[in-house]
């Protein structure tokens, strides 16, 4: 398969577009919204299908799927149980998540391929074996490669990693899910999601000063929250929208992940003309100005904005200031100039012990080229970052751009160590030896995501992220007190100085991009002679076995195995970092699940109270293995938007594997949601929300009425608790038709299966 996004393939996919909106423009008799011709424009079937925002789910077909290398690995083992010789769409794997955050570049990168050899062997075999692009360790992070190379204006992409609307930068709508959603699409069926709401960002102004794009999705953030964007599309329109590059378009919506939004996506525009131009994609270009009316919203809209969004946020880009959001949130922001007095009052270390730049959300050019300005301007003083100062180029494209031009050695001269071209300490890949565990410690991060142990995996690190330039300036500072807009630095003169706004810089490089080591492999014209091989005693990888579909019976008499307290995201479910290394073996990496995940009944992490042993402190995973040993299934209890974060459907698949039956909570995260049902797991949210209070460590619940599940209709929950008394509470489920049938056969793989004949 040609995996390329060749001009023939765009123009065809405008086409199947303009097919598709004519269609939909006759059931609407309205103009349209920008994510509306995107998303409508990839129905499956436009005349069919069910548009109520909110409520109805939609079937789509993605032009693209993208893979990163550990939730990639999962991804590939339920392709393959699909039978299918090719997979049905262009689709890429990209080696980012398993490279280590260490003492450099070519050691770190090295490292990695003597480690997970054998994890590269088997994606690359499999990329060779069904027809899918390959791109090795070192070359980059997924979500720029594919911004470098594959996405294009109104593409329609989805990707195994929650940061994949970084392509909305770029004009795409594209969107993270689970690897389950994604091997369907492989196989050739359609993608089902939500139809999403509205949400409408008014851009004024223009940015300039300290300001960059990252205060943008960083102060809204802090208006929408985390779970503000669930189900939602965030479409950016206005005059501000001129302003803002392409790649400082992708910034933002990359982050948009952190909303909890479906999908964030950005006009055609000229700035994205010029990015597609400098990337070798000329043509690209051309067909986008003439497919424009596709790829924006019909003026109408912004003429009455209101009357087709279901919410809109005001943002004036030229009173916007300078905005650093954390710890342990994306949406705990503030404008710089607040934190001082609030890090006082909190008691967070004011030390900066690290501050990084790049990886995919930051390491543009023109990121980097301000980043570099900055550190000229210490390097004229004599000085050098304070904090430990480390820099993770997104692609090899960028780090042999910014080598060429001298971005690099000015960021160098300050004391900036290169990382590999990978995600690193971005995901919790980063080595972190001399921090010891638990010890209080603040960080300066231009990434995307900030959880506890997100980065270094220490339960002590608050992660403040910031624009990259803001991150440069503060470790210069050394201190979250320090404010580059109204302090001062001392020269290695004794004088004092301020840093200056880093000067305007250019979106793409002037004298073009350098494509650096060569680390593509396509796929052969026919892989059908190729051998993937998976080792039986490998403990990275494991050939999956299907679920057992449901036996008809209610859910009766069950434990509950955790009750998350708080914010429980997909990081807390089935943790990163030391685990990252077993993402192809279900069975091992198992044993980490919920360790991250605070039980009310123990009041600490990862650890519940066996209703069979009677034992009250074990950790989690141990408990569960003893209950599905004596064929006994359970429930888990969530709080409020319920596996929120990254992508993961190993937070899905582990609790299948170890026997749960449903995940009952107040609310759900999008993706998570769907993980769960993908996996024949039972997503139930509390009718009453209430009623999360009621449930005990030592009660059983049973389920009933499963044999008459029906789209809309509650299921009865009985609670009954150790004294013998019982209660009943109701559960609400957002199961469509499909959905049910997938619960049924055990898991949606099953289904497909099932309706293929075997």
């Amino acid at each position: 398969m040609n995996v390329d996004s060749t001009p023939q393939f765009v123009e065809e996919a405008y086409k199947k577009m303009e097919r598709n909106l004519e269609v939909v423009r006759n059931r609407f008799n309205r103009p349209l919204t920008l994510a509306e011709k995107l998303l409508l424009g990839h129905l499956d079937d436009a005349q069919g299908a069910e548009l109520d925002p909110g409520e109805s789910y939609i079937m789509l077909n993605p032009d693209r799927v993208a893979h990163q290398d550990v939730t990639g690995q999962m991804a590939i083992l339920q392709f393959m149980q699909s039978g299918r010789s090719e997979v049905a769409v262009p689709t890429t794997v990209h080696c980012d998540h398993l490279v280590q955050a260490r003492v450099g570049a070519s050691s770190d990168l090295q490292d990695a391929l003597n480690e997970s050899s054998e994890v590269y062997q088997f994606l690359e075999s499999s990329c060779r074996k069904y027809g899918m692009g390959f791109w090795k360790p070192g070359s980059g992070i997924i979500h720029q490669v594919n911004l470098e190379n594959y996405a294009f204006p109104g593409c329609l992409v989805i990707g195994t990693d929650s940061h994949t609307p970084n392509a909305g930068g770029l004009g795409s709508l594209a969107i993270g899910v689970g690897g389950a959603d994604a091997a369907d699409v492989m196989a050739g069926l359609p993608w089902e999601v939500k139809y999403p709401t509205l949400i409408g960002v008014h851009l004024t102004g223009e940015l300039s000063g300290w300001t960059a794009p990252k205060d943008v999705i960083i102060y809204l953030a802090g208006v929408l929250t985390v779970a503000g964007g669930t189900n939602a599309i965030i479409e950016y329109f206005g005059p501000g929208v001129s302003s803002i590059s392409c790649t400082g378009k992708a910034t933002i919506t990359n982050m948009g992940a952190e909303l909890g939004a479906t999908g964030d996506v950005f006009p055609f525009d000229e700035r994205m003309a010029t990015y597609l131009k400098s990337t070798r994609r000329p043509e690209l270009a051309e067909l986008a100005e003439k497919y424009k009316h596709l790829l924006t919203a019909d003026p109408e809209v912004e003429q009455d904005p209101a009357q087709y969004y279901d919410r809109i946020v005001e943002i004036d880009l030229s009173k916007l200031e300078p905005h650093i959001t954390g710890p342990h949130s994306p949406d705990r922001a503030r404008p710089i100039s607040a934190l001082a007095k609030e890090a006082k009052e909190e008691g967070f270390p004011d030390t900066v012990s690290a501050a990084l730049v790049g990886s995919c959300t930051n390491s543009s050019y023109e990121d980097m080229s301000r980043c570099a300005d900055i550190a000229e301007q210490a390097s004229a003083h004599g000085l050098n970052a304070i904090s430990k100062f480390m820099i993770t180029p997104g692609s090899e494209q960028v780090r042999a751009t910014i080598s060429r031009d001298g971005q690099q050695a000015a960021l160098e001269a300050i004391g900036g160590m290169v990382l590999a071209n990978a995600c690193g300490p971005c995901i919790g890949q980063w080595r972190r030896d001399e921090m010891p565990e638990g010890e209080p410690n603040s960080i300066v991060t231009s990434y995307n995501r900030n959880f506890p142990k997100r980065n270094d995996a220490n339960s002590g690190t608050m992660n403040f992220i910031s624009s990259p330039e803001l991150a440069v300036a503060m470790s210069l500072g050394g201190s979250l007190s320090f404010n580059p807009m109204t302090d001062t630095l001392t020269g290695s003169d004794g004088k004092e100085f301020m840093l200056e706004a880093p000067k305007p810089a250019p979106e793409v490089p002037p004298n073009g991009f350098d494509s650096g080591a060569e680390s593509y492999v396509a796929p052969p014209a026919d892989g059908s002679g190729v051998d993937v091989n998976v080792n039986p005693t490998s403990t990275r990888l494991q050939i999956l076995n299907p679920w057992p579909a449901w036996d008809g019976k209610d859910f009766t008499d069950m434990p509950v195995l955790v009750k998350a307290a708080g914010k429980c995201t997909t990081d807390h479910i089935s943790p990163a970092g030391a685990w990252l290394r077993f993402r192809g073996h279900l069975d091992n990496l198992s044993d980490n699940m919920f360790l991250g995940a605070v039980n009310t009944f123990t009041d600490e992490p990862g650890t519940g109270k066996n209703q069979l042993s009677g034992e009250q402190i074990q950790p989690i995973p141990e408990i569960a293995r003893e209950y599905k040993a004596q064929g006994m299934q359970w429930i888990a209890i969530g709080d409020n938007n319920y596996g929120e974060g990254s992508s993961r459907e190993h937070a899905a698949m582990s609790p299948r594997m170890l026997g749960a039956a449903a995940v009952i909570t107040r609310s759900f995260a999008r993706i998570h949601e769907a993980n769960l049902k993908k996996q024949g797991v039972l997503p139930l949210t509390f009718e009453d929300p209430g009623d999360y209070e009621r449930i005990e460590a030592d009660d059983r619940l049973s389920i009933i009425g499963l044999s008459s599940l029906t789209p809309g209709v509650p299921l009865v929950c009985v609670v009954t608790h150790e004294s013998g008394e019982e209660e009943r509470i109701n559960l609400r489920h957002t199961m469509n038709p499909g959905q049910i049938d997938w619960f049924k056969a055990g898991s949606a793989m099953n289904h497909m299966k099932n309706m293929a004949g075997g």
